[in-house]
């Protein structure tokens, strides 16, 4: 997790966003409105949103940003972390405690993650990942 997380208002320009994006070396941005997270930005959503829809750069990033928030409390597992990210095809995932944002998990964390885990733990996520692959068919049986 990357403690570091920058936030910005929802009026702030895109191209503002991108030329912080830029300067802090980050792939996303948590926007918030009265201190309260309310969406996220990615250099993802730059791309498909700003240039595939030739959005103008000024555009505020609440029209661009992704919304309503998905993120995840600190006391999560990296299984559900995973899953969540898998399930909901989110790269970039915000880490919020008592309504403010402490982090965020990327996709790189979690392989970063799993790079290091014990068999034990291999043998419990793939058990999981078994058991979901059987939950739709359970109406059925």
């Amino acid at each position: 997790m990357t403690d570091d997380v920058i936030t910005i208002k929802a009026s702030t320009p895109a191209n503002e966003a991108a030329k912080i994006m830029e300067q802090k070396r980050i792939g996303a941005i948590v926007i918030a409105e009265n201190d309260t997270p309310v969406g996220i930005v990615t250099d993802r959503d730059f791309a498909i949103k700003i240039v595939a829809h030739a959005y103008p750069f000024h555009t505020p990033v609440k029209q661009i940003m992704s919304s309503p928030l998905v993120a995840i409390n600190p006391d999560e597992s990296v299984l559900a972390i995973a899953d969540l990210m898998y399930t909901r095809g989110i790269r970039k995932l915000p880490v919020i405690d008592d309504d403010k944002v402490v982090g965020i998990v990327t996709a790189t964390d979690l392989v970063t993650q799993f790079a290091v885990c014990t068999e034990d733990d291999v043998r419990k996520m793939y058990y999981h990942s078994i058991a979901r692959l059987y939950e739709p068919c359970r109406p059925y049986a």
